[in-house]
């Protein structure tokens, strides 16, 4: 089959590698139908994050179960599911907990050694514990399909940071980072009742699509002048921000903007010379710093529902799309930020 790997910074291929095959009995083979390219691919592609020369990437996919294990429970070939970007076995304390990530004998796709989902197919490991089965019409629908998609990663991603920003009915909140995972952030505070939401962002086309999500204010300012910006927006700071770049900068941000007692839900993948952190700081003032790495399959169940009937749609932040030859094209277009997220049909 034909798979995306990665030989060193900015050195991405689309080459011939071995068909997966069931290796245990609690796998299954998917057969990849939509892929996508995220924000944090690109660290290994502009060698933030270390790769070993032709490793797999890519970790948001959904697709149709092509054979299952002898143990596989929950599903048969034929059936459409979405793959959270981990793998977890479904019955470990922290998969109960709702924290898959943490999971002993979980990983990431695209790790030494695993299947990477922007590629033809991909051996999931304990698939009764790690995908969630969708209706079998939503194959036939793209604009569905690619909705679905965003389960996988950063729909999750979005709405874990609300969650751990306390959002509820009628906070205030703001959102630092105008890439997919802040967009969604946007739609996930929208959903969970924010009354005032305030999309930090300088590119018109993505706070456009905040503004579509729920927005109701759109800062353009950067840094100090970004800070004062909201506080004189909100008289004082937002009670929940988002934070979804990972930057020094960002975090120094989210804290000056976040009002006394507020509290801050992190999901930008760290990278950068500092964490922006000032506990002194953050204690004074009464700040909460939630978040980390988005359990999503804890909250597809939560989440499937509302894609499914439209009111929550997260399809607008895919604005490439490429078929698998294009894969190389569109992390270039994703680098330079000519595109927002990009779409990939196998």
């Amino acid at each position: 089959m034909r798979a995306t790997v990665i030989h060193a910074p900015h050195d991405i291929r689309v080459e011939e590698v071995p068909d997966p095959v069931v290796q245990q009995p609690t796998d299954v083979v998917l057969r990849v139908l939509r892929a996508c390219i995220c924000g944090s691919d690109l660290w290994a592609y502009r060698g933030e994050s270390a790769r070993q020369p032709g490793q797999r990437i890519g970790h948001e996919f959904l697709g149709i179960v092509e054979e299952a294990g002898a143990e596989v429970t929950g599903l048969r070939p034929g059936d459409l599911v979405v793959a959270p970007f981990v793998w977890s076995d479904g019955i470990c304390e922290y998969c109960a907990a709702g924290l898959q990530t943490s999971c002993p004998r979980g990983g990431f796709w695209g790790s030494v050694g695993s299947d990477g989902g922007q590629g033809e197919a991909v051996r999931v490991p304990f698939a009764d514990g790690t995908l969630v089965k969708l209706p079998a019409e939503a194959a036939s629908d793209d604009r569905l399909l690619t909705a679905l998609l965003a389960l996988s990663d950063v729909l999750g991603t979005g709405h874990h940071a609300a969650v751990g920003a306390g959002v509820t009915r009628g906070t205030t909140v703001a959102v630092v980072g105008d890439g997919a995972v802040g967009l969604c952030g946007v739609l996930a505070a929208k959903r969970l009742g924010a009354e005032r939401i305030i999309a930090l962002g300088r590119h018109e086309a993505r706070t456009d699509i905040a503004r579509t999500f729920g927005a109701t204010d759109v800062v353009a300012e950067r840094g100090d002048a970004a800070v004062e910006a909201v506080r004189e927006l909100t008289g004082g700071g937002a009670h929940a921000v988002i934070e979804a770049v990972g930057t020094e900068q960002s975090m120094r941000t989210a804290v000056g903007i976040t009002r006394d007692g507020g509290a801050i839900g992190y999901v930008g993948v760290p990278h950068g010379s500092g964490t922006g952190l000032d506990l002194s700081l953050m204690f004074d003032r009464n700040i909460s710093l939630r978040g980390g790495v988005a359990p999503v399959r804890a909250y597809i169940p939560e989440l499937l529902p509302d894609v499914l009937d439209g009111s929550v749609d997260p399809s607008p932040v895919f604005d490439l799309s490429v078929g698998l030859d294009g894969v190389p094209a569109g992390y270039r277009a994703m680098d330079e930020r000519t595109a927002l997220k990009v779409l990939v049909k196998p």
